[in-house]
């Protein structure tokens, strides 16, 4: 019997699985409970696909290892355990001068599966994926062991667990250097520009002076507006500016489970005008507290609803930078004619900064992430040829997003999958890992 609590961001695919909690890290995994099953550590459930589900096996409920071990507020260095929500860090750390070094879109991930996922934000190009500022974790193995694992001791498994999927083993804590601000504001810029041309001469103007960098798409833009959006960048306000903002206590959350997704093409033409000229400037200025800047979504509770009881498919690639224009140009082009366009469409550039993860994802170029309705063969037909225009860039899928990828191009884009391999726990699978481990 399966609980329905346990599903991905994206409700998709829907699958058959058991879940036991993991209370204390002090204690054994359950593997007398899980007897001839597989089990994966399970956080809070933000993928999008399949990498946190395990089909017929059992996770382990990791959400109550969420517990904070120590901090210096001299030097920003935090341990907890992997189960804390990067949103609770941020109210231990705020006030006490202290931001995520690597923060993805939203705040409520835990630290397990942002290190699991090696999870990257709007900062690469100046501070590289979260597993870089990880400076140890405890790995508990099915078999008992504990292994302290940093970039000198235990290093194949620090290396295989950072972006391993949570394959290697349960993070039972894990210590984060975390990074210096001087309060909770954002001096943001918001740049309105008309094309994909002009997104990438800002894109490489902006990642020199500024520590965010992120842009909306509209993706059913078409000709010379091809690649149209709103590019946002800034960075962490000065020690005197904007003490008096403070985040919005308006929350709301998603009230029904449709039976259609509500995004379509009629809506989404509407929102993309509407949002393309949401300001009333080219460029707009001004101070925002951290949680708009970062995670605007996160202030709809579960949004993932909207697109119905089918859920949404995500697809993110990257394409490195001798290629990035003209694939992302082509990718633009074969959603625009399909017309079948996404909600959420956001591109940004990598930077160079390598992670000390085997399985990371971004590389030196661009990234776009785009959500899709589920709408079956439809759906699938036109993420087959996004697969198509990444795999001729020699780019690669995200796995914390994917739910479809093939065999042949995970295998050929994460080449060191491999030696990753030899690190996994052998009580430990996922659904993902037998999809795209399978034999060509």
């Amino acid at each position: 019997m399966t609980d329905n609590r346990y599903q991905s961001w994206g409700r998709y695919p829907k699958v058959e699985q058991q879940a036991i909690k993991v209370c204390w890290r002090d204690d054994p995994l359950p593997t007398e409970s899980v007897k001839d099953k597989t089990f994966l550590p399970f956080g809070n459930g933000r993928s999008y696909g399949d990498v946190c589900l395990n089909d017929g096996g059992m996770l382990l409920d990791c959400s109550q290892l969420d517990r904070f071990i120590r901090f210096d507020p001299n030097t920003g260095v935090l341990r907890c355990e992997g189960g804390v929500l990067l949103s609770d860090i941020l109210k231990l750390t705020v006030s006490k001068g202290w931001f995520l070094p690597v923060t993805p879109g939203t705040q409520f991930v835990t630290v397990g599966g942002a290190i699991a996922n090696d999870v990257h934000g709007k900062n690469h190009h100046k501070a590289g994926t979260f597993g870089s500022h990880v400076l140890c974790l405890e790995l508990l193995r099915s078999d008992g062991v504990r292994l302290l694992c940093s970039p000198d001791k235990n290093t194949e498994f620090y290396r295989a667990t950072i972006g391993g999927l949570g394959l290697t083993g349960v993070i039972s804590w894990a210590e984060i250097q975390l990074h210096h601000i001087n309060n909770p504001c954002v001096a943001q810029e918001t740049i309105r520009f008309k094309n994909l041309g002009e997104f990438f001469s800002l894109a490489r103007e902006s990642d020199q002076n500024y520590e965010y960098t992120v842009a909306w798409i509209d993706c059913l833009a078409k000709g010379e507006q091809l690649g149209r959006g709103l590019f946002i960048r800034g960075n962490h306000a000065e020690s005197s500016a904007g003490k008096l903002i403070k985040p919005s206590t308006r929350h709301w959350t998603f009230p029904i489970d449709p039976p259609i997704a509500l995004i379509n093409g009629l809506t989404l033409k509407l929102f993309n005008e509407l949002y393309y000229r949401k300001q009333w400037s080219n460029r707009v200025k001004r101070l925002v507290h951290y949680e708009p800047f970062f995670y605007p979504l996160d202030a709809v509770y579960g949004w993932n609803r909207i697109y119905g009881s089918k859920g949404f498919l995500q697809y993110q690639c990257a394409v490195p930078t001798d290629q990035a224009e003209f694939a992302i140009r082509d990718i633009l082009e074969r959603i625009a004619r399909a017309g079948v366009g996404s909600f959420l469409a956001v591109l940004k550039l990598f930077g160079d900064r390598p992670s000390p993860g085997l399985l990371s994802f971004p590389m030196p170029g661009a990234t776009l992430a785009l959500d899709f309705p589920n709408q079956g063969e439809k759906t699938q037909r036109l993420l087959d040829q996004l697969d198509e225009v990444t795999r001729e860039a020699a780019g690669r899928i995200y796995p914390g997003k994917d739910a479809r990828m093939r065999p042949e191009d995970f295998q050929t884009g994460y080449r060191h999958w491999k030696t990753m391999e030899a690190c996994i726990d052998p009580h430990i699978s996922s659904s993902f890992w037998r999809r795209v481990t399978a034999k060509l």
